[in-house]
């Protein structure tokens, strides 16, 4: 908080969030107006949900080649208006189901924008040392909003109607605007290996794709938010119908969550030194279970409020545990557009289980679909703590232990595609440990930038062994030569000890060529 930049900013998202949590509780009750069909009320959460599932991947990849600060500025101006625009047909008595949801998918459009883009300025406002604390006081940020923003909203949804709570959305987007104005980002310069948007979009989604640490992080946090997104779908009719309750106990419930959450942040770090991430994420299950499980008894209003404070600590505890499991995992270089792709699983997820909870508590009722949530949920979760999530304690910062290019000429960097052959000579006796650590790299050679690799022997010298892979231009081979982390050098020098030889592995590059012109290649391989 010493700061400025980023106390100003700070302040104003805590002020937005609130804004935005405001603007929800007044949709999600206002669709139990309009319809009491529970497909209805899940549909408003869907409709929020659905565009970052969408377009987190686009928008991290957005928020790696923009201005982060005019693209934040351009997207907090099309919130405000989306909250005008419900502000007007609130007050005129014209909202209907369909304009709700239009209106609640367009604000998540914004969402899906600008979500990467906060992340992505973090390291820009704090000096390193700071970063990790940063990052521990935004997430503590988002859940005073989330305490503060609905019991507010409830307040204000009851006392002067729909039209003042998205009012009052709008304010919030002003002051955010005003400080992103205010900040003075300055200019970068993007270089010649600076990335555009499709070679940029492929780079993100063959890092996802190689990644196998990733796809256990995806897998768990799909699992458990597809089953926990029950309570989240069904809570507004929960409150109304089951509890009997108001919009202003309806907004004191979700406070109760991000009050719930606070507590839970504060003794998460306690938690950690005792439990491993997989055990936090069991405890997670066992309390959003025990929570839905309560609930669909339908007890007393000041208890249910009691029980919503343990449903914000599970909850912080699952968001927190997967999302730093993740940032743990992913170099920097890709950390955005990584970052997008568990946004889409875990709103994607966050989607399709409410679409489909809302579907089942349409046909056996809000409790029963409460209870056969919470037992499917408790299920996932003990099957699911077989797949151990990755520990996340290699060393991603780059080597730049890979020596330049010999070139005859300088390349264009469009040129493409690139092969890289590196031979090795090996003796037969450790061929095949030789074989098992160049397997491993493998995966690093295609999450750095290779689309193809394999590896092939010299049918004259079985003990000359090449090794081979594919990547789409002499830009991107470039950007890989700046990717290779320190624990991948480090499998590089082992590979090294099997090498014969008094010099290293040759290394050859060659340009692809269009042979019915006669010239260079230089569309992209995909």
């Amino acid at each position: 908080m010493r700061q400025t930049v980023f106390a100003v900013l700070w302040g104003a998202t805590v002020l937005g969030n609130t804004g935005s949590f405001m603007r929800d509780v007044a949709s999600s009750w206002l669709v139990t107006d309009l319809s009491a069909a529970p497909a209805a009320v899940a549909m408003i959460q869907a409709a929020g949900t659905l565009p970052i599932f969408l377009l987190a991947i686009p928008a991290g990849v957005l928020s790696d080649i923009v201005d982060r600060r005019k693209l934040l500025i351009g997207v907090q101006v099309l919130l405000a208006c989306v909250s005008i625009t419900l502000m007007g047909l609130s007050y005129f008595r014209m909202l209907t189901v369909e304009a709700l949801v239009a209106l609640t998918f367009l604000g998540g459009v914004g969402a899906a924008l600008v979500a990467p883009a906060w992340q992505a300025i973090v390291p820009e406002l704090v000096p390193r040392r700071d970063l990790k604390s940063a990052i521990a006081l935004n997430s503590l940020g988002i859940n005073i909003a989330r305490s503060i923003g609905p019991a507010a909203g409830g307040l204000i949804l009851a006392s002067f109607g729909a039209a003042m709570t998205y009012g009052a959305d709008v304010a919030s987007y002003l002051f955010v605007i005003a400080a992103l104005l205010w900040w003075k980002r300055p200019k970068e310069d993007p270089g010649e290996l600076s990335e555009h948007f499709a070679g940029a979009f492929r780079a993100g989604l063959r890092y996802a794709r190689a990644s196998r640490e990733l796809h256990v992080v995806l897998l768990r946090a799909a699992i458990f938010f597809a089953f926990a997104s029950s309570i989240w779908a069904l809570l507004p009719l929960v409150a109304r119908n089951l509890l009997g309750g108001t919009a202003g106990f309806y907004g004191i419930l979700l406070g109760a969550v991000g009050a719930g959450a606070i507590g839970g942040a504060i003794v998460l770090p306690k938690l950690r030194t005792r439990l491993s991430s997989d055990a936090l994420l069991l405890v997670s299950v066992g309390g959003t279970a025990g929570v839905m499980l309560l609930l669909s008894l339908a007890p007393p209003q000041w208890l249910a409020v009691t029980i919503l404070l343990v449903l914000g600590a599970a909850w912080i505890t699952a968001l927190t545990t997967l999302n730093g499991v993740a940032q743990s995992i992913l170099p920097n270089w890709v950390r955005g557009r990584a970052l997008a792709i568990y946004l889409t699983v875990f709103n994607g997820a966050m989607a399709a289980g409410s679409l489909g909870w809302g579907f089942v508590a349409e046909a056996i009722g809000v409790p029963q679909t409460l209870v056969v949530s919470a037992i499917a949920l408790v299920v996932a979760g003990l099957v699911m703590h077989r797949v151990k999530l990755p520990l996340g304690e290699a060393d991603l910062v780059p080597s730049n232990h890979w020596p330049e290019p010999l070139i005859a000429t300088p390349v264009a960097h469009d040129r493409g595609p690139v092969m890289i052959l590196i031979e090795y000579r090996v003796d037969k006796a450790n061929r095949s440990a030789f074989l098992h650590l160049l397997n491993s790299l493998s995966r690093e050679r295609q999450r750095d930038g290779a689309y193809s690799w394999g590896v092939t022997e010299d049918a004259a010298n079985p003990e000359l062994i090449v090794e081979w892979f594919f990547v789409e231009s002499w830009a991107e081979h470039m950007r890989q030569h700046a990717r290779v982390s320190n624990t991948d050098a480090d499998i590089q020098s082992q590979l090294l000890k099997y090498h014969r030889g008094p010099d290293r592995p040759v290394v050859r590059h060659f340009l692809g060529l269009d042979p019915k012109r006669g010239k260079a290649a230089i569309q992209p391989a995909l």
